[in-house]
């Protein structure tokens, strides 16, 4: 098997989205019953990802924390070989269909190298880091 073959095979694997279930955009006082917005977030993408998604090859990960609580809510995009994409201050009501949009460019993409502008535009708008792959 040559380094072509090898590199295909890999980006054909499995995709995580990592979602920060402790998220809160407001300081205002929450109910003790009432979901953190990053839990209505997850919610929203699995509801939306087991309608809309055809590959099993992203899995979506409730994750405790992202240490992002001054740009909640957060979510990391990450996979063998390819960068891991962190995006905060994502607005919760309308940015799931929009990481579900990113994470079809993310897996379709040999490198994971998505260009900006190819973002969906509610991702544009907030803030992006782009880590190296640990090869």
């Amino acid at each position: 098997m040559d380094k072509v073959e090898l590199r295909v095979i890999i980006s054909m694997a499995k995709v995580s989205l990592f979602v920060c279930q402790s998220c809160r955009q407001s300081s205002a006082k929450q109910y003790a019953d009432q979901p953190t917005d990053g839990t209505q977030l997850l919610d929203q993408l699995n509801l939306i990802s087991i309608e809309k998604i055809q590959s099993n090859n992203l899995e979506v990960k409730p994750v405790s924390c992202l240490w992002v609580c001054d740009r909640p809510c957060a979510v990391a995009f990450s996979a063998p070989t390819k960068p891991t994409y962190l995006f905060t201050t994502l607005p919760t009501d309308e940015t799931a269909p929009a990481l579900l949009q990113f994470s079809h460019l993310y897996l379709n993409s040999t490198t994971g190298d998505i260009p900006w502008k190819q973002f969906p535009a509610v991702l544009q708008s907030t803030n992006i880091a782009k880590i190296p792959p640990a090869e």
